[in-house]
């Protein structure tokens, strides 16, 4: 396997996968491997340069001069080796929770996934843990999508709006998804159809594009944030899930108890600044991971009173909590007024 060398300072290559943003990356030795579009990739580094290798990629038709992208470009691309990292983290307010959150995720970068992937993966996240995400993905992935070998080890493309709007509500059952399928199915539906441009919508103003996203089955605000964040590259996008609540309501209003929804979102759009996408993802890695390992934080990610797997029971809460955000998303937009985040039930942990 010939592995092309990258040079890639200022990365963090396994915290980066590990961070919450995608979910399918598999350890094997001393890399990765997972898809890139559609191509699988086994990556690993070493200091500041990695080390990746290439296989799969659509077949090209009969005389077509289609090739397959450089791996060392569509790698750099794929990771954002270009954004300028330090002086992002410059950018940042220097408090004592940002710095800390700022210190231990040194080398994170926002990845720039493929649209259709990351706003059908953010649909299936309501209401779970990243554990849970991740099967979820693999079973969509192994059921749906297209087997890549690479070296030794086989890898799945994920499957295409056209590929899931043929299937079922039945058939995305069976891939742990619970009541997410009926949103799942109409989402493809409508971009498998061409009823929706994902690739269009990329010349949206940001509140425009927040609005078409939360017009899509199962998107609510939070969502439309991620999706905005990880796959439109809007690095001003600040998705406020339980974790950030959490984070916001102990670190920045801690003699607040009251703190409305909306307070924290204005809070969150003029203090961290014009990459507070970025802040965002430090502080929400830092705290599932630091902060919830020292006890500085309670897991909220799932609620106590239903264990995983128990979506009759989740999606209870979901509706009495969030005003059946999902069903009702016209109610959803009303009560996050403009700018769009509401902090409502527990959506990832």
């Amino acid at each position: 396997m010939k592995l092309v060398e990258i040079s890639a300072p200022d990365f963090d290559l396994a915290m980066t996968l590990d961070s919450g943003q995608v979910f399918h990356w598999q350890k094997i030795g001393d890399g990765f491997v997972g898809a890139m579009t559609d191509y699988v990739v086994h990556v690993e580094q070493h200091g500041d340069v990695l080390k990746a290798s290439m296989e799969g990629g659509a077949p090209a038709t009969p005389g077509s001069r289609k090739l397959a992208p450089p791996v060392a470009e569509l790698v750099k691309h794929y990771f954002a080796l270009d954004h300028p990292l330090a002086a992002i983290c410059a950018s940042f307010p220097n408090d004592s929770a940002m710095s800390a959150a700022r210190h231990f995720c040194r080398g994170l970068r926002i990845i720039r996934q493929p649209k259709w992937e990351c706003l059908a993966t953010f649909i299936c996240s309501s209401m779970k843990q990243v554990a849970h995400i991740r099967q979820i993905s693999k079973a969509l992935r192994e059921r749906f999508g297209l087997p890549r070998k690479i070296d030794r080890h086989v890898a799945y493309t994920f499957p295409s709006a056209r590929r899931l709007s043929e299937s079922s509500e039945s058939e995305l059952r069976k891939c742990a998804l619970g009541y997410r399928a009926k949103n799942l199915l109409a989402t493809a539906q409508l971009v498998g159809s061409g009823e929706v441009d994902l690739d269009a919508w990329s010349a949206l103003l940001d509140a425009d594009l927040r609005e078409k996203l939360c017009g899509l089955p199962g998107v609510g605000a939070k969502i439309a944030n991620c999706v905005m964040l990880f796959a439109y590259e809007r690095l001003q996008a600040f998705p406020i899930d339980v974790w950030i609540e959490r984070v916001l309501r102990e670190k920045y209003f801690p003699r607040k108890a009251k703190a409305t929804a909306q307070r924290l979102r204005e809070f969150s759009e003029t203090y961290f600044g014009e990459h507070r996408g970025y802040a965002q993802q430090y502080l929400f890695h830092y705290a599932r991971t630091a902060l919830r390992k020292s006890g500085g934080l309670r897991d909220f990610s799932t609620p106590k009173a239903f264990p995983p797997g128990n979506d009759k029971g989740r999606e209870r809460m979901r509706r009495s909590v969030s005003g059946s955000k999902i069903e009702n998303k016209t109610k959803s937009r009303n009560r996050s007024g403009a700018g769009g985040q509401v902090v409502s039930a527990p959506e990832l942990g």
